[in-house]
C-alpha cells in the first residue's frame, strides 16, 4: 500500500460479532439492535453518515397507501404497513432507539387528487386493509397550498421526519462505535478486515460477521470481500427543489394509479422553504438535464396546485440512486437480505423498512460469544452528518 499507515495498536485482528460498513439509517439502525442486544459491533463509513439515500430522502414514513393506488392492496402495500406505528413509538420514546432527538417536520401528510376520475380509485382501495387510512378533509380546513386544488384531498397519518437529525439521534449513543475509514484503504484477508483512518491509522478486526449496508457503494465492497455481485440494482430518481416564499406542504397528488408528485418542505434560517419534488416527475426527470426537469416541475406544481405562487420561486435538482435487491428493475416488496458466507447485504427499499431491515439481519447473528465491548481508537475521525442536497445546489430561475 503506497500510503504511510501507522498502526494504532497490536497487529493481531481484535474479535468482534459483527462489523457494519456504511451509515446511513440501515447501518445506524442495525448497529443500534446489535449493540442492545450484547453484541460488540462496530459501524465503518467512508463519507458522511446518510450520504447518499439517506440524506438525500424525503423523509416520508410511507403507510403503504401510494402502492394501493391501482385500488388493490399489494405485497408493497402489506410490507410497509405495520412499521409507520413503530417507528412513532421509538419517535416519542417508547421503544428502542429513542428517536426524541430526531425532528418531526409534519404529523401527517395530504393526499389530493386531480380532476382525472380515475384518481378515486386508488383512494377508495386504500382504505381496504392498511392501518392508516386516508381522511377526507373539509375544505374550510385544508392547507393553504391546497385550497385551490379541483379535486378531493385527504389527510393521511404519514410522519415526516429530517433526516439529518434522525441520523444524529441513531448516533448519539454509539458515537464511540462509529469511525470514519479510507474507502480505497479497506484489505480483506478470509475474515479479517483491515481498514484505514484517512490520516493512515490502521484497525485490524475478525468479526463474525460483516454487514454491508452502504446502498449503492455495496457494490464496491463486494468486489473488495471477492463476491461475485450480481443482486443488486440501481432505479434512479432525479429529484427537482423549489426554492422561495413557499407555503409549508407535506404530501402526494395523485392521478390515477400514479403519485404525480410528492412534495415536503423543509424551512431555511433565512426564513424561506425548499420543497423536495418526487413522484412521477422525478422518475421521468431522469431522462432530463437540470434545466428542463426545472422546467418540467414547475409546470406540473403550477397544475396540481394552482392557488401557488411560483413568481419568485427559484429552481435546481439532484440526481440519486435507489439501490435496492435485484428485483427485474421493480421495487422490491420488503427489506432484502442477503448472506453470502460470512458477508451479509441489507437493503432496507424504503426509509420506514429499516427497523424491519435490522430485524431480518439479527436473524443472521449466532449468540454472543462474549466478546469485549468494541470501541473506535480513540486518535480516529468520526464521521459527520451529510448536508442535504439544497446545501450544495446552484440555483436559478425558470421563465
Amino acid at each position: 500500500m503506497s500510503k504511510d499507515v501507522r498502526n494504532s495498536g497490536s497487529t493481531a485482528p481484535q474479535p468482534c460479532d459483527a462489523v457494519i460498513f456504511g451509515g446511513g439509517v440501515a447501518g445506524l439502525w442495525l448497529l443500534d439492535a446489535l449493540s442492545r442486544r450484547g453484541y460488540a459491533a462496530v459501524l465503518l463509513e467512508s463519507r458522511a453518515l446518510g450520504a447518499g439515500q439517506t440524506i438525500t430522502s424525503q423523509g416520508i414514513l410511507h403507510s403503504g397507501l401510494k402502492y394501493t393506488l391501482d385500488g388493490l392492496l399489494n405485497a408493497s402495500a402489506e410490507g410497509v404497513r405495520d412499521w409507520p406505528a413503530i417507528w412513532r413509538e421509538c419517535l416519542r420514546g417508547e421503544q428502542c432507539p429513542d428517536l426524541r432527538a430526531a425532528r418531526v417536520l409534519s404529523d401527517e401528510c395530504h393526499l389530493w387528487r386531480t380532476s382525472n376520475p380515475r384518481s378515486m380509485l386508488g383512494m377508495v382501495g386504500a382504505r381496504v386493509g392498511l392501518k392508516v387510512r386516508p381522511e377526507p378533509v373539509a375544505k374550510a380546513d385544508r392547507p393553504t397550498p391546497l385550497r385551490e386544488c379541483p379535486g378531493s384531498v385527504f389527510r393521511l397519518a404519514e410522519q415526516v421526519i429530517e433526516p439529518a437529525s434522525l441520523l444524529s439521534a441513531l448516533r448519539a449513543p454509539h458515537a464511540s462505535r462509529v469511525a470514519l475509514i479510507d474507502g480505497e484503504s479497506v484489505d480483506i484477508d478470509g475474515r479479517s478486515v483491515c481498514v484505514h483512518s484517512p490520516t493512515g491509522d490502521e484497525w485490524r478486526l475478525a468479526p463474525n460477521i460483516v454487514f454491508l449496508t452502504a446502498g449503492a457503494g455495496n457494490a464496491a465492497l463486494h468486489a473488495k470481500f471477492g463476491l461475485d455481485f450480481k443482486a443488486m440494482q440501481r432505479r434512479p430518481l432525479h429529484m427537482a427543489l423549489a426554492k422561495g416564499p413557499l407555503p409549508p406542504l407535506f404530501g402526494h397528488c395523485v392521478d390515477g394509479a400514479h403519485t404525480r408528485v410528492t412534495i415536503t418542505t423543509a424551512r431555511l434560517e433565512s426564513g424561506e422553504s425548499v420543497w423536495q419534488i418526487g413522484g412521477q416527475v422525478a422518475e421521468d426527470g431522469v431522462a432530463l438535464t437540470e434545466d428542463e426537469l426545472a422546467q418540467r416541475a414547475k409546470r406540473e406544481v403550477a397544475s396540481v396546485l394552482p392557488g401557488v405562487d411560483l413568481s419568485g420561486v427559484l429552481w435546481s435538482s439532484y440526481r440519486v440512486d435507489r439501490a435496492e435487491a435485484e428485483n427485474a428493475g421493480k421495487r422490491p416488496s420488503d427489506a432484502t437480505v442477503l448472506r453470502e458466507g460470512a458477508v451479509v447485504t441489507v437493503w432496507p427499499t424504503k426509509l420506514v423498512l429499516a427497523p424491519r431491515a435490522a430485524e431480518l439481519a439479527l436473524r443472521e447473528m449466532p449468540e454472543p460469544v462474549g466478546h469485549a465491548d468494541i470501541a473506535v481508537p480513540p486518535s480516529w475521525p468520526r464521521p459527520a452528518v451529510a448536508a442535504p442536497p439544497w446545501e450544495s445546489a446552484t440555483w436559478k430561475r425558470v421563465d
